[in-house]
Protein backbone atom coordinates (compact mmCIF):
# COMPACT_ATOMS: atom_id res chain seq x y z
CA UNK A 1 0.00 0.00 0.00
CA UNK A 2 2.87 2.32 0.89
CA UNK A 3 4.37 1.73 -2.58
CA UNK A 4 1.14 2.84 -4.23
CA UNK A 5 1.04 5.99 -2.14
CA UNK A 6 4.69 6.71 -2.99
CA UNK A 7 3.94 6.19 -6.71
CA UNK A 8 1.03 8.65 -6.60
CA UNK A 9 3.15 11.24 -4.77
CA UNK A 10 6.03 10.90 -7.25
CA UNK A 11 3.73 11.23 -10.26
CA UNK A 12 1.15 13.63 -8.84
CA UNK A 13 1.84 16.26 -11.52
CA UNK A 14 1.35 13.82 -14.43
CA UNK A 15 -1.71 12.23 -12.83
CA UNK A 16 -3.26 15.66 -12.23
CA UNK A 17 -2.59 16.49 -15.90
CA UNK A 18 -4.35 13.31 -17.10
CA UNK A 19 -7.36 14.00 -14.87
CA UNK A 20 -7.69 17.59 -16.06
CA UNK A 21 -7.20 16.52 -19.70
CA UNK A 22 -9.94 13.90 -19.38
CA UNK A 23 -12.33 16.43 -17.82
CA UNK A 24 -11.55 18.95 -20.57
CA UNK A 25 -12.09 16.45 -23.34
CA UNK A 26 -15.32 15.27 -21.76
CA UNK A 27 -16.65 18.83 -21.54
CA UNK A 28 -15.58 19.53 -25.12
CA UNK A 29 -17.31 16.40 -26.54
CA UNK A 30 -20.49 17.09 -24.60
CA UNK A 31 -20.61 20.77 -25.53
CA UNK A 32 -19.80 20.45 -29.26
CA UNK A 33 -21.72 18.07 -31.50
CA UNK A 34 -18.95 18.02 -34.13
CA UNK A 35 -16.33 16.82 -31.64
CA UNK A 36 -18.79 14.33 -30.14
CA UNK A 37 -19.58 12.86 -33.56
CA UNK A 38 -15.90 12.50 -34.42
CA UNK A 39 -15.23 10.78 -31.12
CA UNK A 40 -18.11 8.33 -31.54
CA UNK A 41 -17.11 7.54 -35.13
CA UNK A 42 -13.51 6.90 -34.07
CA UNK A 43 -14.64 4.65 -31.27
CA UNK A 44 -16.93 2.73 -33.61
CA UNK A 45 -14.12 2.31 -36.13
CA UNK A 46 -11.80 0.89 -33.48
CA UNK A 47 -14.39 -1.44 -31.93
CA UNK A 48 -15.57 -2.51 -35.40
CA UNK A 49 -12.03 -3.41 -36.35
CA UNK A 50 -11.61 -5.43 -33.18
CA UNK A 51 -14.89 -7.28 -33.76
CA UNK A 52 -13.97 -7.99 -37.41
CA UNK A 53 -10.61 -9.37 -36.35
CA UNK A 54 -12.23 -11.50 -33.68
CA UNK A 55 -14.86 -12.75 -36.12
CA UNK A 56 -12.20 -13.55 -38.71
CA UNK A 57 -10.19 -15.59 -36.21
CA UNK A 58 -13.34 -17.43 -35.12
CA UNK A 59 -14.30 -18.18 -38.74
CA UNK A 60 -10.82 -19.52 -39.46
CA UNK A 61 -10.97 -22.03 -36.63
CA UNK A 62 -14.45 -23.12 -37.75
CA UNK A 63 -13.61 -23.64 -41.44
CA UNK A 64 -13.72 -27.43 -41.14
CA UNK A 65 -17.15 -27.25 -39.51
CA UNK A 66 -18.47 -24.82 -42.14
CA UNK A 67 -17.05 -26.98 -44.93
CA UNK A 68 -18.78 -30.07 -43.56
CA UNK A 69 -22.05 -28.16 -43.38
CA UNK A 70 -21.69 -27.21 -47.05
CA UNK A 71 -21.01 -30.83 -48.01
CA UNK A 72 -24.13 -31.98 -46.15
CA UNK A 73 -26.21 -29.24 -47.76
CA UNK A 74 -24.94 -30.20 -51.22
CA UNK A 75 -25.82 -33.80 -50.47
CA UNK A 76 -29.39 -32.86 -49.55
CA UNK A 77 -29.77 -30.75 -52.69
CA UNK A 78 -28.35 -33.42 -54.99
CA UNK A 79 -30.54 -36.08 -53.44
CA UNK A 80 -33.54 -33.83 -54.07
CA UNK A 81 -32.53 -33.34 -57.70
CA UNK A 82 -31.94 -37.05 -58.22
CA UNK A 83 -35.31 -38.09 -56.86
CA UNK A 84 -37.38 -35.14 -58.13
CA UNK A 85 -35.95 -34.29 -61.57
CA UNK A 86 -39.11 -32.49 -62.66
CA UNK A 87 -38.19 -29.52 -60.45
CA UNK A 88 -35.35 -28.66 -62.82
CA UNK A 89 -36.51 -26.50 -65.69
CA UNK A 90 -33.39 -25.18 -67.42
CA UNK A 91 -29.62 -24.96 -67.44
CA UNK A 92 -26.85 -27.55 -67.49
CA UNK A 93 -27.65 -29.12 -64.15
CA UNK A 94 -25.73 -32.09 -62.86
CA UNK A 95 -29.00 -34.01 -63.02
CA UNK A 96 -31.11 -32.79 -65.99
CA UNK A 97 -34.89 -32.78 -65.95
CA UNK A 98 -35.22 -35.44 -68.65
CA UNK A 99 -33.52 -38.07 -66.48
CA UNK A 100 -35.71 -40.57 -64.62
CA UNK A 101 -33.63 -40.76 -61.46
CA UNK A 102 -36.12 -41.60 -58.75
CA UNK A 103 -34.31 -44.72 -57.56
CA UNK A 104 -30.86 -43.45 -56.74
CA UNK A 105 -29.22 -42.68 -53.41
CA UNK A 106 -26.19 -40.43 -52.97
CA UNK A 107 -23.41 -40.61 -50.37
CA UNK A 108 -20.77 -37.92 -49.77
CA UNK A 109 -17.09 -38.84 -49.54
CA UNK A 110 -13.70 -37.18 -49.34
CA UNK A 111 -10.77 -38.06 -51.59
CA UNK A 112 -7.90 -39.35 -49.44
CA UNK A 113 -5.50 -40.24 -52.25
CA UNK A 114 -5.60 -39.55 -55.96
CA UNK A 115 -3.37 -40.60 -58.86
CA UNK A 116 -3.67 -39.00 -62.29
CA UNK A 117 -0.28 -39.33 -63.99
CA UNK A 118 -0.27 -43.09 -64.60
CA UNK A 119 -1.98 -45.19 -67.25
CA UNK A 120 -4.20 -46.83 -64.64
CA UNK A 121 -5.25 -44.20 -62.13
CA UNK A 122 -7.27 -44.70 -58.97
CA UNK A 123 -8.72 -42.65 -56.14
CA UNK A 124 -9.05 -43.64 -52.48
CA UNK A 125 -12.13 -42.28 -50.68
CA UNK A 126 -12.93 -42.30 -46.96
CA UNK A 127 -16.22 -44.24 -47.20
CA UNK A 128 -16.60 -48.01 -47.46
CA UNK A 129 -18.86 -50.96 -46.66
CA UNK A 130 -19.79 -49.51 -43.28
CA UNK A 131 -21.19 -46.49 -45.16
CA UNK A 132 -23.17 -48.57 -47.71
CA UNK A 133 -20.56 -48.11 -50.44
CA UNK A 134 -20.30 -51.08 -52.79
CA UNK A 135 -18.53 -52.21 -55.92
CA UNK A 136 -19.62 -50.73 -59.27
CA UNK A 137 -21.22 -47.63 -57.81
CA UNK A 138 -20.75 -44.44 -59.81
CA UNK A 139 -18.67 -41.57 -58.45
CA UNK A 140 -19.17 -37.92 -59.42
CA UNK A 141 -18.20 -34.47 -58.18
CA UNK A 142 -19.99 -31.13 -58.32
CA UNK A 143 -18.64 -30.76 -61.88
CA UNK A 144 -19.43 -34.20 -63.24
CA UNK A 145 -18.09 -37.71 -63.83
CA UNK A 146 -15.19 -39.06 -61.73
CA UNK A 147 -15.15 -42.85 -61.99
CA UNK A 148 -16.51 -46.16 -60.66
CA UNK A 149 -16.00 -47.86 -57.28
CA UNK A 150 -13.79 -50.94 -57.74
CA UNK A 151 -12.98 -52.34 -54.28
CA UNK A 152 -14.18 -51.60 -50.76
CA UNK A 153 -13.06 -52.22 -47.18
CA UNK A 154 -15.00 -51.41 -44.04
CA UNK A 155 -14.04 -47.72 -44.07
CA UNK A 156 -12.55 -47.01 -47.51
CA UNK A 157 -13.06 -47.62 -51.20
CA UNK A 158 -10.91 -47.46 -54.31
CA UNK A 159 -12.34 -45.76 -57.38
CA UNK A 160 -11.26 -46.50 -60.92
CA UNK A 161 -10.72 -43.04 -62.33
CA UNK A 162 -12.10 -42.03 -65.70
CA UNK A 163 -8.39 -41.41 -66.40
CA UNK A 164 -7.71 -45.15 -66.52
CA UNK A 165 -6.95 -47.07 -69.71
CA UNK A 166 -9.24 -49.87 -68.47
CA UNK A 167 -12.17 -47.50 -67.98
CA UNK A 168 -15.13 -47.84 -70.34
CA UNK A 169 -18.29 -45.84 -69.67
CA UNK A 170 -21.42 -45.40 -71.74
CA UNK A 171 -21.72 -41.78 -72.91
CA UNK A 172 -23.58 -39.71 -75.47
CA UNK A 173 -23.63 -36.34 -77.16
CA UNK A 174 -26.15 -34.18 -75.30
CA UNK A 175 -29.50 -33.55 -77.06
CA UNK A 176 -28.88 -36.42 -79.52
CA UNK A 177 -29.32 -40.18 -79.49
CA UNK A 178 -25.75 -40.87 -80.53
CA UNK A 179 -24.18 -43.21 -77.98
CA UNK A 180 -20.62 -44.37 -77.68
CA UNK A 181 -18.00 -45.63 -75.27
CA UNK A 182 -15.89 -43.27 -73.16
CA UNK A 183 -12.27 -44.40 -72.88
CA UNK A 184 -8.84 -42.92 -72.15
CA UNK A 185 -5.76 -43.35 -74.31
CA UNK A 186 -3.43 -42.50 -71.41
CA UNK A 187 -1.88 -39.50 -73.12
CA UNK A 188 -3.35 -36.20 -71.92
CA UNK A 189 -4.55 -35.22 -68.45
CA UNK A 190 -8.28 -34.35 -68.39
CA UNK A 191 -8.82 -35.33 -72.04
CA UNK A 192 -10.64 -38.61 -72.73
CA UNK A 193 -11.94 -40.21 -75.92
CA UNK A 194 -15.49 -40.98 -77.00
CA UNK A 195 -15.52 -43.72 -79.66
CA UNK A 196 -18.11 -45.59 -81.75
CA UNK A 197 -20.04 -42.45 -82.71
CA UNK A 198 -21.24 -42.82 -86.32
CA UNK A 199 -19.82 -40.32 -88.80
CA UNK A 200 -23.37 -39.29 -89.69
CA UNK A 201 -23.83 -37.88 -86.17
CA UNK A 202 -24.25 -34.07 -86.11
CA UNK A 203 -21.40 -33.11 -83.80
CA UNK A 204 -19.22 -30.03 -83.43
CA UNK A 205 -16.49 -28.72 -81.18
CA UNK A 206 -17.90 -27.43 -77.91
CA UNK A 207 -20.79 -29.92 -77.74
CA UNK A 208 -21.45 -31.32 -74.27
CA UNK A 209 -20.89 -35.01 -73.55
CA UNK A 210 -23.02 -36.69 -70.84
CA UNK A 211 -23.53 -40.17 -69.41
CA UNK A 212 -25.77 -42.20 -71.68
CA UNK A 213 -27.77 -44.06 -69.03
CA UNK A 214 -27.34 -47.41 -70.83
CA UNK A 215 -25.93 -49.09 -67.72
CA UNK A 216 -27.01 -49.70 -64.14
CA UNK A 217 -24.14 -47.58 -62.77
CA UNK A 218 -24.71 -43.97 -63.86
CA UNK A 219 -28.05 -42.30 -64.50
CA UNK A 220 -28.49 -40.54 -67.81
CA UNK A 221 -27.42 -36.93 -68.14
CA UNK A 222 -24.45 -36.47 -65.81
CA UNK A 223 -22.01 -34.02 -67.45
CA UNK A 224 -18.66 -35.41 -68.54
CA UNK A 225 -17.03 -32.72 -70.65
CA UNK A 226 -17.11 -30.92 -73.98
CA UNK A 227 -15.83 -31.88 -77.42
CA UNK A 228 -12.39 -30.42 -78.04
CA UNK A 229 -11.82 -31.93 -81.50
CA UNK A 230 -12.54 -35.13 -83.44
CA UNK A 231 -11.45 -37.26 -86.39
CA UNK A 232 -12.54 -40.40 -88.23
CA UNK A 233 -11.10 -43.78 -87.26
CA UNK A 234 -9.25 -46.03 -89.71
CA UNK A 235 -12.50 -47.42 -91.09
CA UNK A 236 -13.76 -43.86 -91.62
CA UNK A 237 -17.18 -44.96 -90.34
CA UNK A 238 -16.88 -43.75 -86.74
CA UNK A 239 -15.54 -40.70 -84.97
CA UNK A 240 -12.81 -40.63 -82.36
CA UNK A 241 -13.80 -37.62 -80.25
CA UNK A 242 -11.46 -35.91 -77.81
CA UNK A 243 -13.48 -34.79 -74.79
CA UNK A 244 -12.12 -32.21 -72.35
CA UNK A 245 -13.40 -33.13 -68.89
CA UNK A 246 -15.35 -30.64 -66.80
CA UNK A 247 -13.53 -32.04 -63.75
CA UNK A 248 -9.92 -31.18 -63.05
CA UNK A 249 -8.95 -34.69 -62.02
CA UNK A 250 -5.77 -33.44 -60.33
CA UNK A 251 -7.61 -31.33 -57.73
CA UNK A 252 -10.50 -33.53 -56.61
CA UNK A 253 -11.53 -33.19 -52.97
CA UNK A 254 -15.17 -33.90 -52.18
CA UNK A 255 -17.07 -36.43 -54.31
CA UNK A 256 -20.45 -38.18 -54.30
CA UNK A 257 -21.10 -41.91 -54.67
CA UNK A 258 -24.28 -42.89 -56.53
CA UNK A 259 -26.18 -46.07 -55.63
CA UNK A 260 -28.76 -47.43 -58.06
CA UNK A 261 -31.40 -48.97 -55.81
CA UNK A 262 -32.70 -51.08 -58.73
CA UNK A 263 -29.27 -52.39 -59.75
CA UNK A 264 -29.64 -55.93 -58.34
CA UNK A 265 -33.06 -56.33 -59.95
CA UNK A 266 -31.72 -55.13 -63.31
CA UNK A 267 -28.67 -57.43 -63.17
CA UNK A 268 -30.79 -60.43 -62.21
CA UNK A 269 -33.18 -59.78 -65.10
CA UNK A 270 -30.26 -59.40 -67.53
CA UNK A 271 -28.77 -62.64 -66.25
CA UNK A 272 -32.05 -64.50 -66.84
CA UNK A 273 -32.28 -63.04 -70.33
CA UNK A 274 -28.72 -64.12 -71.20
CA UNK A 275 -29.44 -67.65 -70.01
Amino acid sequence: MQQIINFLIRNKTFITYLVLLSVALGLTFNAHSYHNTKFVNSANWITGGVYNLSDGVSDYFHLREYNQQLVEENLRLRSLLVNQPEIITSGDSLFPADSLLRNYRIYPATVVKNSYSKERNYLLIDQGKDNNIGQDMGVISSHGLVGIVENTSSGYATVQSVLNTLSEINASVKHTNNFGSLQWDGKTLNVVQLVDILRAAPIKAGDTIITGGMSSIFPKGIPIGKIRDFELDVSENYYIINVELFNDMATLDHVYVIENLDREEILELEKQTDE
